[in-house]
C-alpha cells in the first residue's frame, strides 16, 4: 500500500510532450518520518505510522511526543497510519519521499474541503428558490418542509439550511502527471479537496 501525508501547495498547469495542457494540483508528499510499524504477531494487524511536519514538544500531547521520543525523531505535527502487507519494507527513523510515486500512475487524495459556514438552502443545496417578480415572497427560503398529521414531524435528512464545508472528502483515479523526488512534490491532474496549505493524505488508487 503506497500512501504519504502532505499539503496541498495550489494549483497550475503542465504541457505534455503533444503541447495538451492538462490542470494541476502541486502537493507536497512527505518526507514523512516512520514512526513506528506494527506486525501481526504484537499488534494483530500490518500497519507503518507515519509523521510529517514536526512542532515544539511541549505543543503536543504526551502520547505524540512519547511516541516520537520513542523513534527519536522530532515531533511531527501530523500523525497517520497506513495498512500494509509487508512490515519489513520499513525501519523506525526512516524517511519516506514523493519518489515512491510514479508518473502515470492513479492515486487517492483525501482532503478536508473549506469550510464555507452557515447556508442557506440555495447555496448548501443548489436550490432554485422562489421567483424573484410578480409577488413570489419567498425568494430564498427552502419552501415546505414538514408534514401535517401523518407522521407530523420534520422527516429526517431533509435538505435545509445548516453548516457547508469543512468535511473530508476523497477524489480518486488523480492520474500523477510529474513527480519531483527532489522537492517531494508531486502533480496530479485535476483538483483535490481544501484550502492551499492544508494536510491531504495520498493513496495508491483502490479502484485502478
Amino acid at each position: 500500500m503506497k500512501g504519504l501525508i502532505g499539503k496541498k501547495v495550489g494549483m497550475t498547469q503542465l504541457y505534455d510532450d503533444k503541447g495538451v495542457l492538462t490542470p494541476v494540483t502541486v502537493v507536497q508528499a512527505g518526507p514523512c518520518v516512520v514512526i513506528d510499524v506494527k506486525n501481526v504477531e504484537r499488534d494483530g494487524y500490518s500497519a507503518v505510522l507515519f509523521g510529517f511536519g514536526s512542532r515544539k514538544a511541549k505543543n503536543a500531547g504526551k502520547a505524540v511526543a512519547g511516541q516520537a521520543a520513542k523513534a527519536g525523531v522530532n515531533t511531527p505535527s501530523i500523525m497517520k497510519e497506513f495498512r500494509i502487507t509487508d512490515d519489513s519494507k520499513f525501519e523506525i527513523g526512516a524517511e519516506i519521499g514523493a519518489g515512491i510515486f510514479e508518473e502515470g500512475e492513479y492515486l487517492d487524495v483525501t482532503g478536508v474541503t473549506k469550510g464555507r459556514g452557515y447556508q442557506g438552502v440555495m447555496v448548501r443545496h443548489h436550490f432554485k428558490g422562489g421567483r424573484d417578480g410578480h409577488g413570489g415572497g419567498w425568494h430564498r427560503k427552502p419552501g415546505s418542509i414538514g408534514c401535517r398529521e401523518s407522521p407530523g414531524n420534520i422527516i429526517k435528512g431533509k435538505k435545509m439550511p445548516g453548516q457547508h464545508g469543512s468535511v473530508k472528502r476523497t477524489v480518486q483515479n488523480l492520474r500523477v502527471v510529474k513527480v519531483d523526488s527532489a522537492e517531494n512534490l508531486i502533480f496530479v491532474s485535476g483538483a483535490i479537496p481544501g484550502p492551499n496549505g492544508g494536510t491531504v493524505l495520498v493513496r495508491k488508487a483502490i479502484k485502478k
